[in-house]
């Protein structure tokens, strides 16, 4: 589902059915461009709405239309000059002064943007939808307004050439930091066929980094190697912390497995990912899911859907694992992380119990802010913003962090990018941002125990294996199983000693102690291999 023509549905419903045009026949033309409009066909609707402007040049509804369309294209400027002429041939235009209001608060002009939506309110029912989402955006003109006053302290750094001057957005990294995925809208070759009839962007591919440990930065992004991107959208929406799997969101009208939005999962081997398979159910329905995550034990899903049950449009839910194949019932976060707003973009940190997402309500600066929620005593927190400069006037996307703490990426639509929404590295050395107080502890940071359980015979890797790992009170602190390969993968507190157990029936236990030495600077990796013998 294309979520943002709901949105645009919402808003701009109660100015259709208020056309009067000059010439008649452009009655039939103008419904043929809402339908386009409605259908996300942004710029097949605006070069529509143009021509008719010329036979219809006085007429406030045409100029809105046209200025919506090319809001949503993000050619702004143009925007504007289309409200602004659709305001001065109908100063009373509740939908023009909506519009041109978000125009304002994503160019940080808040007192100018209250303005219009103040003026949106006033020229129009307190019932209608135009009323009730500037009501929401007033609020995130607020909301800026003091976080702003209030800044956090991080250093926000551009991350240079992997961004380009296309769209670039949803940035993953593994737990060790060695990987980063991400979804471009670049031209991969010449010829790169793009979205004609959509917003004549080039289609989304996911493209990948490995990080340059010389250079301190990631380098040489390109098409993730394999047969991930297809000739339509593909987008990440996350890696497996152990770097075996992307999880992607995928919808093409032409595939009946992924038309209207799902959920497809993409594995590794001998260095290429393979096809991406749908996730299936319990995560796949008949509604809109836009991606998913997984908890570095490899235990829990988070995805983000439609179906019913929910607070609102999108919504986070969770499902957890019974056995090697099944997962359990999907469960709703529900309130006070969901609500009756778009929730979406999360990434569980690798402390497994810190949960990062995004939500356009009303305490966001404007579109979409990045939350974090954190985990205590089977209860969410109450979702807390994390502050300016991390979030801007412009849309945030999806946020990863590593396992050290030190660094964390995400993406934004802010100004003084290289393209329309770029990728951003965040310096959290003075910043704990995975405690609850944000204050740094003298020992705050994970490391990582990996490894694979083989049969001691035969050589290969033993799946459902057990590893349970305790500290040195004896009390256990974490547990997964190996995956089909033999391999484990698991994100510890660092600086610290443990005790492992290996369990799987027919073979004999295997009980061994270690200390898992915490990074000053980067990601400490411990790699523990075993032989199962009976």
């Amino acid at each position: 589902m294309l979520k943002h023509i709901l949105i645009l549905t919402s808003i701009c419903s109660f100015a259709f059915g208020q056309n009067v045009f000059t010439n008649t026949a452009d009655k039939a033309k103008i419904e043929l461009a809402k339908q386009k409009m409605y259908a996300g066909q942004y710029l097949a609707a605006v070069n529509s709405l143009e021509e008719i402007s010329k036979t219809s040049p006085n007429d406030a509804n045409l100029f809105y239309y046209m200025g919506n369309c090319n809001y949503m294209l993000s050619k702004f400027d143009k925007a504007k000059e289309n409200l602004n002429k659709s305001i001065s041939l109908n100063p009373n235009k509740a939908a023009s002064h909506f519009v041109l209001g978000k125009i304002l608060q994503r160019e940080e002009k808040y007192d100018e943007a209250i303005t219009e939506f103040n003026l949106c309110t006033a020229n129009s029912k307190s019932g209608d939808a135009d009323n009730q989402d500037a009501t929401v955006f007033l609020s995130q003109c607020n909301t800026a307004k003091k976080l702003i006053a209030t800044p956090i302290d991080v250093e926000i750094v551009n991350v240079g050439e992997i961004n380009s001057k296309y769209d670039d957005k949803n940035p993953c990294i593994t737990a060790d930091g060695s990987l980063l995925v991400f979804t471009t809208r670049r031209p991969e070759n010449v010829g790169s066929a793009v979205d004609a009839e959509g917003d004549g962007k080039y289609f989304e591919d996911i493209y990948i980094a490995s990080y340059d440990t010389s250079l301190h930065k990631y380098a040489n992004a390109k098409a993730v190697p394999g047969s991930v991107n297809t000739n339509g959208h593909d987008a990440c929406t996350s890696i497996s912390p152990d770097g075996k799997q992307i999880f992607l969101y995928k919808n093409d009208i032409n595939d009946k497995m992924s038309r209207g939005g799902d959920v497809f999962v993409s594995k590794i081997n001998n260095g290429k990912w393979k096809t991406p398979e749908q996730f299936g159910k319990p995560v796949a329905s008949t509604y809109w899911e836009g991606g998913a995550c997984i908890s570095p034990d490899g235990k829990r899903l988070f995805f983000t859907s439609e179906r019913k049950g929910g607070l609102g449009g999108s919504d986070i839910w969770m499902v957890e694992k019974i056995s090697k194949k099944e997962w359990g019932k999907p469960v709703n976060l529900g309130a006070p992380i969901n609500s009756i707003y778009d929730e979406g973009g999360m990434f569980l940190a690798p402390d497994g119990k810190t949960l990062f997402f995004c939500s356009n309500g009303p305490t966001s600066m404007g579109s979409y802010d990045i939350f974090k929620t954190v985990l205590e005593n089977g209860k969410w927190s109450a979702p807390m913003n994390l502050g300016y400069p991390i979030n801007s006037a412009g849309k945030e996307g999806q946020l990863s962090i590593s396992a050290n703490g030190k660094t964390a990426y995400f993406s934004s639509e802010r100004a003084g990018g290289v393209g329309e929404s770029d990728i951003y590295m965040i310096n959290l050395k003075d910043y704990a941002i995975l405690e609850k107080d944000n204050k740094l502890k003298l020992n705050d940071g994970l490391s990582i125990l990996k490894g694979t359980v083989r049969d001691g015979y035969e050589g290969y890797g033993v799946a459902e294996v057990e590893i349970i790992i305790s500290d040195a009170s004896g009390k256990q602190v974490a547990s997964t199983n190996t995956n089909e390969n033999g391999e484990y993968f698991l994100t510890l507190k660092g600086g610290q000693n443990y005790k492992i157990d290996v369990k799987k029936k027919g073979f004999a236990d295997i009980t061994e102690n270690f200390e898992l030495k915490l990074g000053a600077k980067e990601t400490v990796t411990l790699e523990k291999g075993y032989l199962l013998k009976k």
